[in-house]
Order: structure tokens, then sequence, then C-alpha cells
């Protein structure tokens, strides 16, 4: 066995200390030497750093990081050494089931796969393809949601589509659209060797983008370290390396940011001239921020008024800035309006579209850009407006369908109204793939008796049992990372190919092999009376010429790439094409954004009603290419502690685990580092109930209850933490899903739930 190190004791690695070029580190774990190396790229973050697949008699032996990378220069987390392990977990899903007298048995594919088109085609001729919904993820591949997205906008006609990227990473998207015009980060990782100062917001970034991290550790151990502010209530790894830390209550992100905002105008740490040539917006902006003076932060959110002062100094002062944002703003109470203060902040100080000055607005998943810009979620490919006629009957000329066929006359469906469609009837079919929504979902019971609904035909597509599967009428076995060819988008733009290595186990299909099978047996067809995908589509890079010709001329140009190019080295950041040919750092170095009304991916929402604007609304305004500022007050948020139950909840992700930990808890060694889920307590609150560390404790919400261990220390008063990957596959007896307690509640732009506040009590459970 070769172990470059512990990555369960040693998370990060060991530190170089450097400005300007990451030097190289190549982090390996193998259980025997490979015979050969296949390209890939690891798929347990966002972050998506370059890893090889060590392979030998057709088995997955070992991983190592690629050196030559530009995202990880050949590091890997804990999550990347050690999740492979679970391509060949005893468990894995093998043969087709399909639910037979309220048992799942084993199928063929035939059977399977017929039984579907059968009820596609009953329930479209009953109830319309209305009827029909798709439910998918962040984790699959580029060409597999494209290939998704032309089956339901083009083949179907559903406006029903979306991920559970909808749960962690939709208020990105509405924050970039809002904005710059489209989504697309603005930023590039490398941004963090040379920047003066990083400001942190809602993000736990040691433990979620472990490598990433490590880069930002690095800067530190150098000889120019970047200053830190960290935004979040709890002391995690990352606020205990904080040159300023402000830990405000829950659900007060908007009136922390505006105080930022205030104290950056008033010291005159703005860029005027940046502003009056590239933003529309200021004046209004700064007559909502200037109501919010330190002591009045202070009082509403107990952020002491030196402390934001201070931050706002560091913020103010610094020649660059790189500022990221994660579920402590996406999963919170005005989550896109308070995204947008962040990208204000770059905005007012003129810090974006050069070196060293970038935003994050962080995915929680490593191909969520993709089913963003692919438009299996609730948008349409390539960052095209749903109200803009000509950028429907683009899509309609790329797919040989009738303009009418796609689904615009209204926005797309998004998840929580998806399953609320599910729970009321209008759904009639639900197609799942690689998600568990019975452990990610927000209040749980309410998410199982829906699933359970007999007026309910649910497919589950997954590589796994699960919470999820067990509902489902018909069990699809899915191949996963590993064992499938494709490509993915991390955060800052960069793509990754991923090789297949070996073969999946028993009957198991990629979902690119499914999806074109359904289509296939359904019998989509073109205006001209052609396949709508199998007369060309063959193979992943036959998608992936197509996705090109999609992208031609939009901001997120894919054209330059090609499958040889991608498999050279490095990961490529799109925008590529002939001006670009390698990729392109940084977006916007000209001060001319996506905002023109011709090009632009939205018509732009109210952020306190999520209220869409129309295009005549847009027309108005018409910013021909400048950025928006645009700011909004404090909201309470809905649900607050009361006397019956007196403490906010809080949930979140452990730096071993990655969503719902259908992989990660299938790894020994991931798994032994984090069994269980816990509930953390501030020691005043632990005192208070006679808690200790250990103690059984049943929290309740208004929804349901948790019996979980206490972890006492390190989170402000008032607030007790769970995270949120724990269900129930191998803990049966016990309720510990975080969202049994979560509420049902989303932001008015994003339609991301809010994950991050509820009212709980608890109480200490005797044994």
């Amino acid at each position: 066995m070769t172990e470059t190190r512990d990555s369960i004791k040693d998370i990060w690695g060991p530190r170089t200390g450097y400005t300007g070029q990451w030097p190289v580190r190549v982090d390996e774990q193998t259980t025997e030497t490979p015979d050969h190396w296949v390209q890939s790229a690891c798929v347990l973050c966002s972050n998506g750093c370059g890893i090889d697949i060590g392979v030998k008699d057709g088995r997955i032996v070992g991983v190592r990081g690629r050196a030559v990378d530009r995202t990880n220069y050949g590091r890997l987390g804990p999550k990347g050494l050690n999740g492979w392990v679970a391509n060949q977990s005893p468990d894995r899903l093998t043969k087709p089931q399909i639910r037979r007298n309220g048992k799942l048995e084993d199928a063929t594919w035939d059977e399977a796969m017929e039984l579907i088109v059968s009820k596609s085609k009953q329930i479209i001729k009953e109830h319309t393809s209305g009827a029909i919904g798709f439910y998918t993820s962040g984790q699959m591949f580029l060409e597999e949601y494209y290939a998704l997205a032309i089956i339901g906008k083009a083949g179907l006609g559903t406006p029903h589509m979306d991920g559970n990227t909808r749960l962690c990473t939709a208020t990105a998207a509405a924050a970039l659209k809002v904005s710059f015009g489209t989504d697309g980060q603005p930023g590039s990782y490398t941004d963090l060797d040379t920047t003066e100062a990083v400001l942190l917001v809602g993000h736990n970034m040691a433990s979620q983008q472990t490598v990433l991290w490590a880069r930002i550790l690095d800067r530190l151990a150098g000889p120019n370290p970047p200053k830190l502010v960290v935004i979040d209530p709890r002391l995690t790894f990352t606020a205990e390396k904080a040159t300023v830390h402000l830990a405000p209550r829950v659900g007060t992100n908007i009136p922390v940011m505006n105080g930022l905002l205030r104290l950056l105008i008033e010291a005159g740490h703005i860029d005027p001239a940046y502003i009056a040539a590239h933003t529309v917006g200021f004046e209004e902006l700064k007559k909502i921020v200037d109501k919010w003076t330190p002591e009045r932060v202070e009082r509403l959110t107990g952020v002491p008024a030196d402390k934001l002062r201070e931050a706002a100094n560091i913020l103010g002062t610094c020649k660059t800035l790189v500022s990221t944002a994660l579920q402590g703003v996406y999963q919170s109470m005005q989550a896109t309006a308070a995204a947008v203060q962040i990208n204000n902040l770059h905005l007012l100080r003129g810090l974006i579209g050069k070196p060293g000055a970038g935003i994050y607005q962080m995915n929680g998943q490593p191909t969520s850009q993709n089913t963003r810009e692919c438009g299996a979620d609730g948008d349409l490919p390539a960052f095209r407006n749903w109200g803009n006629p000509d950028h429907i009957q683009q899509l309609a000329d790329l797919w040989n369908v009738h303009p009418d066929q796609i689904p615009h006359w209204s926005p797309p469906t998004h998840a929580m109204q998806i399953w609320r469609y599910c729970e009321t009837g209008s759904i009639k079919m639900l197609w799942i793939s690689g998600t568990n929504p019975l452990v990610s979902l927000p209040d749980l019971d309410r998410v199982r008796k829906t699933i359970e609904k007999e007026d309910l035909f649910v497919i589950a597509q997954d590589a796994f049992p699960t919470e999820t599967t067990k509902y489902a009428d018909v069990v699809l076995p899915a191949a996963i990372w590993g064992e499938k060819t494709g490509c993915f988008t991390n955060v800052d733009r960069t793509v990754h190919i991923s090789h297949k290595a070996i073969d999946p186990p028993g009957e198991a299909r990629s979902d690119f092999d499914i999806f074109v099978d359904y289509s296939r047996r359904m019998d989509f067809r073109g205006q001209d009376g052609s396949p709508l995908l199998t007369s060309t589509w063959q193979t992943t890079e036959d998608a992936f010429e197509a996705w090109k010709k999609c992208t031609k001329g939009r901001p997120c140009d894919y054209t330059g790439m090609s499958y040889a190019k991608l498999s050279e080295g490095s990961g490529i950041q799109w925008p590529c094409n002939e001006a670009h040919p390698d990729g392109t750092e940084h977006l916007y170095t000209d001060g001319v954004f996506n905002t023109q009304i011709d090009n632009c991916e939205a018509y732009g929402h109210d952020l306190e009603t999520g209220a869409p604007h129309t295009h005549d609304d847009y027309k108005l305004i018409d910013p021909k290419g400048k950025a928006f500022l645009k700011g909004v007050d404090y909201e309470v948020p809905h649900e607050v502690p009361d006397e019956a139950y007196p403490l906010w909840l809080t949930t979140g992700r452990l730096v071993y685990h990655f969503h719902t930990r259908t992989k990660t808890g299938r790894s020994k060694a991931l798994n032994d580092a984090a069994p269980d889920s816990y509930v953390q307590l501030a020691t005043e609150d632990a005192a208070r109930y006679g808690i200790v560390d250990g103690d059984m404790v049943e929290v309740t919400s208004r929804r349901g209850r948790v019996l979980e261990p206490a972890r006492v220390g390190d989170i402000e008063p008032g607030l007790v933490f769970i995270p949120f990957h724990y269900g129930y596959w191998d803990k049966p007896g016990r309720p510990r899903a975080a969202n049994e307690l979560t509420i049902t509640e989303w932001d008015p732009v994003s339609k991301q739930p809010h994950y991050k506040y509820a009212a709980v009590r608890i109480r200490k459970v005797l044994a």
C-alpha cells in the first residue's frame, strides 16, 4: 500500500508557503500497484481536483492527484483519497428492479424501460406531459445533463425539471444573474495565489473544499499572507484562522453586509470612476445601507461594532480581494439579496476582472455548474433566457423542434414546487436520478408522505440502495465516476474530462445510456422526422460535440475544447473558443457585463418579493453592459425561537462526508472518521440543560424530532448545529436526519430552501 499521508488525521497535508505560483505536491493512496492510470477529476466536492485513477486487473486500486492540473497541483483531500472505495461496495445496485405486489424485485432492462415508457405514454395521453417531472443531481456529467435537458424540454416538453442543485447552488446562479446578467463565476482559483485579503461569508471552506483551503493555508504560511475575514456563527476550522471573525445571529447576513458596505462608502474606500463607468444603482444602494450604522448592526446581529469596523477596514484598504459564499448565505434568510451584497462589495471597489480579485459564489456540488449550464435544472441551456424569443428559437433550431415545443410560457418549475405538485397530484410521474431526497429535502415527514402516494409513479436511478430507492416503483442501477466517460465543470469554470477506468458492476448502465435509451424507446423525433438524439448520439463525445454547438457565442463557450484537448493535461476554463483557445482566467476584464437586453439570462427580480421583471421592465433600465448594484433592507426570519421552541437550529456539512453519504458512508476510512450525527451546543446551553459531551439529546421542531449525541462548545449561545448527512440506511432504528426538523420555505428569488434556521427545543434523554 502506498499512502503519502493519513488524510483522515492530516486533512490538509503539509504546508509550503508561497506567493505567486502554488507548488506541486502529489497526494496518493493505493492498495496495490496499478497496472495503469486513467485521467479523471474528483467528484466529492465542488473544487473539482484533477485526479488519476489507479487500475489493476479491471479494479480501482487507488488514486493520485494530477500534478499538472491547475485546480490542485496534485493535492487531494480526505474524500478524494478515500471515496473511491465506494465503487466496490458490496451493496451496489446491479440489476433493474420493479415493484410488484408492494415489493421491489429484480427485472430485466427491457422490462424496466418498457414499464417506464408505457407509464410515460399513458400519463401524456391522460394528463399531458406536464404531469411528468424530473428531479436530478449535481453529480452527473455534462453530457448526461444535456441529454436529459433535451429529452425533457424538446422531447416531452415538460417545464418540470430541476435538481438537488436547487438545495445547494441555486442562489449562486441567481446572484450572478442579478449582478452581472448571466451565470458564471468572474474569478479564478489562481486569484488566491496573490490576493491581499479573503472574505468568507457563511462558507466553512476548511471542511467543504479542503484543497482550496490548503491553498489559503499555504498562502498564510508564505511571505505575504492574506488577511482573512470570516462571517460564521460557529468557530469552525476556517474561523480559527481568521484575522477577524464575525459571528452573527442566524438570519442576519443582510444587516452585516449592509453595515460593511456603509463603512466602505463612508470611509471613501470605493472606486467612484469604476462605479460611474460600469454600474447602475449606486445612489439607491447607498440610501439603503446608510441606515446600518455599526451600532445598529451590533444590536440586531450581536456582531461588535468595533469588529465590524476592523473587518471593513481590511475589506476597504486591500488592493486585491477574493470573496466566497456558500450555504451560510444560500440556505439562510434573504439568500439571493445577501449574496448580491458580496458582488456589490467588489463592484464598489472595482475589484473584479483582474488577477487577485475574484468572487466565488461557490457551488455545493462538483457538477452543479453543468446542471445549470445544460438546462437540466430550472434554467435553459447555455445561459439562455426563457423570456427571450430569440433564445428559444436558437434552441429550437439546434434541436430541430418547433419553438412551442420548448416550455417557455412561464418560469421553469423549481424543485420545491415540483415536489408540491407531486404532493397535490398534478405530477403523476417523478424521475429521480443521482440524488437522495429522503435525506436532503426539508421537512422529511412531508416528503415521505408525498413519495408514498399511490398516484405518483417514482423512478429512482442510483448506484446504491438509499432511503429514496426503497420507495421507488422502478429502480435503475447506474454507473458512477470511474465507470463512465464524461466532462464536468468546477466553480472557477474549469472543465475536466473523466475517462472510464473500469466497467460498472453487473448490469449497471451510465445515466447517459439510460437517458438515450428512453429517448429511443419513446421515439422522440424532430420536425423533419429524424430521431431527437439517437441518430447522431452514440457516445458521450457525440453529446459533447453537440453541446459545443449549443454554447457557440454564449458566455459559456466550449467551442475551443475537445475530448482530445481536455485529455492533454490540465482542465480548461471556459470560455474557450477561437478568441481564447487556452481558456479564460477572468471574466469582465473590460468592465462590460452580460446585462445587454439581448444577451442576459434573466430580466431580474424584486429581491424582496421575488417577483420577476418583464422584458418591458428591463427595457426601461437597459444597463447596456453595466453591472447592477442592488440593495435590500433586513427582513426577520419567518420562524424564530419562542417560549415553546427557544433555540435556533442550523444545519451543515462535515469534512469527511458528502451530501447524504451515499458514497462517503460506504468508505470505511471516511465513515469511521464520522460514523454518526451529533448536536452541537454552546457550553452555556449545555450547562443550562444539564448536558455533557456524549449525552443523548432529543431535538424537536414543529415538524419532527431527532435523537443525537451531544457535542459541546465552539458555537454561539442559543444556537444548535446538526450535520445534515445522516439518514436511516445504516442506522434504521433512530431518527437522526437533520431535515426531520427543517422548514418548507425558500428564498423568493433563487427558490433555495432555508436550512439554516428553524426554532427547536432540546431535552436530555436518559439511557
